[in-house]
């Protein structure tokens, strides 16, 4: 006969196994009626609405990730002087670069546009339009902290450099809930390849397992096994749930906290049953674009290939916020511009621009930009000057963290304004100079949460997303 100490181990053993299975990994997160850790029914579901701290401007982001990182002088920030020294040779040492460097300026143009005059390179056609740049609040003066891509993503994504900790969905969705208890409360959306540092960027970190973010796939059906098989009916899967949340309600009730130290990780997943069944009726009609009109779908460019993916994606995020999902993040890859800057940044702003733009129009017209927190950002800006690489005078630019450009728009934030400065030839923030912990702070506030006050019992401190606090960016907030 095996002991209990044997049962439980083996238990432990595929419990641990099975929290590491994709399929299971995207709807493990939410709630509705929750089981407690003590296997008592809870009071709410831990996704349940909650009151903000303060009065908030805005209820959810829609998070628009350029991976790679672009360059602030040929989107956002233009430098005149440094088209000047255009292939001159640099004397700076900043970045990753060795060996002789050269400047490089911009292969863009950049104009004023719209009625705030802001600075936008000749590439961005849609964005330019006066009623989508007015709503812009470009920022020139944030720094980040880490020169290598997945520590720099996992920074602007969690706060932390290391990865382990919770993204800036979860401690949202910790903080204010999910308006919507058939949908995830945090969503992300990546392109086929996977950003560096993978599903560390969306991760729950200590949070609860509730908080993760559920990623959507890229082709096919963005979640799979939304259809039941034809064998199995709603009224079978309910009975099927009904007797295995029995049979693991009676397995928490009969071991202690110490005798199961995975019992909060089988009340999450208990859970996340209910809500994969729930999500079977509410997601299908969520994805399906089919129900948007025409002139909806052409506007987001979701039939042209250049603009599709992107297009498709930023559409279901207007819908899944229209929903109630909470945060929203979408990842646009290829941004990595070292070498031939011109084809590679010209390549991905088409792919963006239109959808983009189309979003923002989007969410003005139903009355949501007000209360939609739109942001753009990359891991961290480019350098003024680049290296040869390989021999070869293919002009690119290298890393840079201590200057880049984000925009926002919505939410409370600025309208038609830029904030901060660099220098002469982009190289630096030189005014209303903030780190990243900084722009973390202000995204809280708008949505009403203290970073001082949301914080969680972990390792023997209380941790916050700014890591050891940070302060609110005044200028960015209308």
């Amino acid at each position: 006969m095996q002991s209990s100490w044997q049962t439980l181990q083996r238990r432990n053993f595929f419990c641990g196994l099975g929290a590491s299975l994709g399929s299971l990994a995207l709807t493990s997160q939410l709630a509705a009626d929750s089981v407690s850790a003590s296997g008592s029914d809870s009071a709410a579901s831990p996704l349940a609405p909650k009151k903000p701290m303060m009065p908030p401007k805005a209820k959810a982001v829609i998070m628009l990730f350029m991976e790679g990182g672009p360059g602030q002088m040929d989107t956002f920030d233009p430098k005149p002087e440094l088209d000047r020294l255009h292939v001159t040779e640099s004397k700076r040492t900043e970045g990753l670069a060795t060996g002789k460097r050269f400047y490089v300026g911009s292969p863009f143009k950049t104009r004023k546009v719209g009625q705030s005059g802001l600075d936008m390179c000749d590439q961005f056609v849609h964005l330019a339009q006066p009623e989508v740049a007015d709503e812009l609040c470009v920022y020139r003066g944030c720094q980040a902290e880490s020169l290598n891509h997945p520590e720099a993503l996992l920074h602007m994504n969690t706060g932390s450099r290391l990865g382990g900790d919770p993204a800036v969905g979860a401690w949202t969705t910790y903080g204010l809930g999910s308006e919507n208890q058939n949908l995830p409360g945090f969503v992300v959306m990546t392109e086929l390849a996977m950003p560096q540092a993978g599903s560390a960027n969306w991760s729950n970190g200590f949070l609860p397992a509730y908080y993760q973010g559920t990623t959507l796939r890229a082709q096919g059906s963005p979640i799979l096994d939304l259809k039941p098989g034809d064998y199995r009916t709603r009224q079978h899967q309910r009975r099927m749930l009904d007797e295995l949340a029995a049979l693991n309600k009676d397995h928490l009730n009969s071991s202690s906290l110490e005798q199961h130290p995975n019992a909060g990780e089988l009340a999450a997943r208990m859970e996340s049953y209910e809500l994969a069944f729930r999500m079977q009726t509410s997601v299908p009609n969520l994805i399906d674009l089919k129900t948007e009109p025409q002139h909806v779908l052409d506007s987001y460019g979701v039939d042209d290939p250049e603009t599709a993916a992107f297009g498709k994606q930023c559409l279901m995020a207007r819908r899944m916020v229209e929903e109630g999902v909470r945060f929203v993040q979408i990842f646009s890859g290829g941004w990595d511009s070292h070498d031939y800057l011109e084809r590679g940044h010209s390549a991905r702003i088409k792919s963006v621009d239109k959808p983009i733009a189309a979003l923002i129009k989007d969410l003005k017209q139903r009355g949501m930009l007000d209360d939609t927190l739109v942001v753009w950002t990359g891991e961290f800006g480019r350098t003024p000057d680049n290296n040869y690489r390989g021999g070869v005078t293919a002009l690119g630019r290298d890393h840079n963290i201590d200057a880049m450009t984000m925009w926002f728009a919505g939410g409370g934030t600025r309208r038609g304004s830029i904030v901060g400065a660099t220098d002469e030839i982009g190289a630096k923030a030189v005014e209303c100079v903030h780190p990243i912990r900084d722009v973390h702070v202000t995204m809280l506030h708008l949505l009403g949460l203290d970073d001082n006050k949301l914080t969680y019992f972990h390792g023997g401190r209380y941790k916050q997303l700014s890591q050891f606090g940070g302060e609110v960016i005044p200028e960015l907030i209308a």
